[in-house]
């Protein structure tokens, strides 16, 4: 499993970032997670509100921290 998490770094993507490794930690999935910053690469999964997640290519919440429940179900 790919997930990224997408943002410039403000501390909202950094929280962002921190319930997604606690989510797969909590899960047990194997996923890779990718902290991306670059604004072209973001925009290139059609994003312009950070913080953003991607699950295996699926967009699944922008511009908000997502809950760690709602992580779990997305990778589950």
């Amino acid at each position: 499993m790919e997930i990224k998490v997408l943002g410039p770094g403000c501390p909202k993507c950094h929280q962002t970032e921190k319930v997604v490794q606690d989510a797969v930690a909590e899960s047990g999935v194997a996923a890779d997670i990718e902290k991306v910053t670059d604004a072209m690469k973001i925009a290139g999964y059609g994003v312009f509100g950070t913080p953003a997640v991607v699950v295996n290519g699926e967009v699944k919440s922008v511009g908000k921290i997502p809950n760690k429940e709602d992580v779990l179900a997305w990778i589950k």
